[in-house]
């Protein structure tokens, strides 16, 4: 179980930087890449920025679809778990008051006349 906890925070933190790695490519119409001041563009050339970005963007996303399937297998299916509902109904017996209790076949209608 331990194995499981780790691996959905690992992709949790494999999702958030994706998010941000995509947030920072520039678009059609300049995207967060530009909130930088074009000091991207300075730093790693003119157009090693977007293939960079695009790179880590798949990089990024294969680790997530992998962990995610991964994950699958560490999913704990030995112990069936139940609603709530379900186990509350296997432990108690249904308890139908007296005078809710429907009339059998032997039990003949009592009249007030009688």
């Amino acid at each position: 179980m331990i194995i499981y906890t780790v691996l959905i925070v690992i992709i949790g933190i494999v999702g958030v930087l994706m998010a941000t790695v995509i947030l920072l490519q520039s678009g059609k119409g300049g995207g967060l890449a530009g909130i930088a001041g074009g000091g991207t563009t300075q730093l790693l050339g003119g157009r090693q920025a977007p293939d960079v970005l695009e790179k880590a963007t798949w990089v990024l996303a294969t680790i997530f679809i992998s962990l995610a399937i991964v994950t699958n297998f560490f999913v704990d299916t030995a112990e069936k778990r139940q609603s709530i509902i379900q186990s509350q109904s296997q432990q108690a017996p249904i308890q139908v008051p007296a005078g809710d209790q429907p009339a059998g076949e032997g039990d003949a209608p009592t009249t007030p006349d009688q």
